[in-house]
């Protein structure tokens, strides 16, 4: 995201008294007694008394406003609930009643209306889910309101009473994941004169997966992006801001919408005329255009409340790990030089102090219990690029309290830059992959680290736990933000800046 310099409050005007001109009121003579001064023949003068009377009054005005105390009394208001919130009866009444109270008006930078988009944009899809996936049907990894099958075998590894918090979410499910908690949301307005963010609910990385790798032309691909474009143009409220208060989720990588000719990968949606000011969130963005953001790969815990999330962290603090490195993938073959061939060979190398997990074939697409018990029982995961610069295997290591090693850094620092720790050597060890291929080791690299550098590095990552995964109550959690509230946040404070500084073209 492009920084928007933020400029200073401008100082607040304050209309002056006039002051009589130096040789009526002398400096040198400004303590002199009250009556030589009225005995001056500036004040024989009618206008003379007048000035001085507005004066006067100015001065006591100023007194009586300082001595008023700016205390009001506190109105309470009910908080609105979700059927206040959908229902459009409800809501133009709540917007004009809410206000600020001392903990804050929730929606106080603004109110987001979600479009009614044709139901072949998102509900068909996943209706239609047997035909997502050129291989095998999508149905089981978009049950559960996109979260996936329940993960089963899993309590053996975890507190048996977290085990239902545990989902095998699919990947690239976050389109469906994020309207299912904007029809929610506690600042969704029905009245799209009250809004000042639109969500566009549109599917696009489920309509164009299905036609990815065969039996789909650049028309396929392009398809349901037209669609939506052609309807979102014809909004009043898009042909008002050409787009910049609009957003909505794409559930795959950046690349995959940005085909430049018709014989090369993916769609053309991110390149067509009406997406130019569309802010975009993404699994993985494009780090120099503005309008992609990166949020969160989906992972498979989805805690039901606060309580949920503090027993997990405190679990992953506590847990007894056994390996200092661990690496869950699968060799590219054919990828000239692959990079993660190295890291296996170094792993096999130092089997004392490296566990792997071998994810070669798809079981490993969707997480499994062994993945999950190596990460607790690890300090470090390696994490090289995956098929594009990230890879969602980032975000499983996190969540289990190990710490990340990276190699290169598009694959976090230029990604998720709401969601992660400002300071990247704060909660991963980045380690350039030239070096290892030159011979560095890996594991002399991580023994470097005193135990309390890990201890310290493991409880940064513990602390942002919540910020990158994704709650199950349609509703969110109660008092903790997760990986959606910080995106909402974040697509709000970018929005209300762009109208205050006018960076707009």
């Amino acid at each position: 995201m492009l920084p928007v310099c933020k400029q200073p409050s401008p100082e607040p005007y304050i209309r002056k008294p006039k002051t009589p001109p130096d040789d009526i009121l002398p400096r040198k003579n400004s303590f002199n007694s009250l009556s030589s001064i009225l005995l001056h023949p500036y004040f024989h003068q009618p206008r003379s008394w007048l000035v001085l009377s507005i004066l006067c009054l100015q001065i006591l005005l100023l007194l009586a406003v300082r001595s008023v105390p700016f205390s009001f009394p506190r109105q309470v208001t009910q908080t609105p609930t979700t059927h206040d919130l959908v229902s459009s009866s409800n809501i133009t009444t709540i917007t004009t009643t809410t206000t600020t109270t001392a903990a804050g008006d929730q929606c106080g930078s603004g109110r987001i209306f979600v479009y009614d988009l044709p139901s072949s944009l998102n509900a068909e899809i996943v209706q239609n889910c047997d035909k997502l996936n050129p291989w095998s049907s999508s149905c089981d990894a978009l049950s559960n309101d996109g979260f996936g099958q329940v993960a089963t075998g899993i309590s053996r590894v975890i507190p048996e009473n977290l085990a239902s918090t545990w989902y095998w979410t699919d990947q690239f499910v976050s389109e469906v994941l994020f309207h299912n908690r904007m029809l929610n949301h506690r600042c969704r307005t029905t009245e799209p004169e009250n809004a000042t963010a639109f969500y566009i609910p549109f599917y696009a990385g489920l309509a164009v997966g299905k036609h990815l790798w065969f039996n789909g032309t650049a028309r396929d691909r392009d398809r349901h992006c037209e669609m939506m474009l052609n309807f979102v143009q014809d909004q009043p409220y898009y042909k008002r801001s050409s787009g910049w208060d609009h957003f909505l989720t794409m559930g795959r990588i950046t690349w995959d919408f940005r085909r430049s000719k018709d014989d090369d990968w993916g769609s053309s949606c991110i390149y067509m005329p009406g997406m130019r000011n569309i802010t975009r969130l993404l699994i993985e963005r494009n780090p120099w255009d503005y309008f992609d953001v990166g949020v969160p790969y989906p992972t498979g815990f989805h805690p039901r409340s606060d309580s949920d999330v503090v027993q997990w962290q405190e679990f992953v603090r506590n847990r007894r790990r056994t390996t200092l490195i661990c690496f869950a993938g699968a060799t590219r073959g054919a990828i000239k030089n692959d990079f993660r061939g190295l890291l296996l060979s170094h792993c096999h190398n130092e089997s004392d102090s490296c566990r792997v997990v071998d994810c070669s074939g798809s079981r490993c697409s969707n997480g499994t219990s062994e993945i999950l018990e190596t990460f607790l029982s690890s300090d470090f995961c390696l994490q090289p690029r995956g098929d594009s610069f990230t890879r969602r295997s980032i975000f499983d290591c996190m969540v289990a309290g190990s710490i990340p090693v990276l190699f290169w850094k598009r694959s976090a620092y230029y990604q998720y830059e709401w969601f992660l720790p400002g300071q990247p050597d704060s909660y991963s060890v980045y380690i350039d992959r030239n070096e290892v291929k030159n011979g560095t080791s890996i594991r002399k690299v991580l023994e470097s680290y005193t135990k309390e550098e890990v201890s310290k590095m493991r409880e940064k990552v513990i602390e942002y736990i919540p910020q990158f995964v994704y709650a199950r109550p349609s509703e969110g959690l109660e008092t903790i933000r997760d990986a959606f509230d910080v995106a909402i946040d974040g697509v709000l404070r970018r929005f209300k800046e762009q109208e205050e500084w006018g960076f707009k073209w």
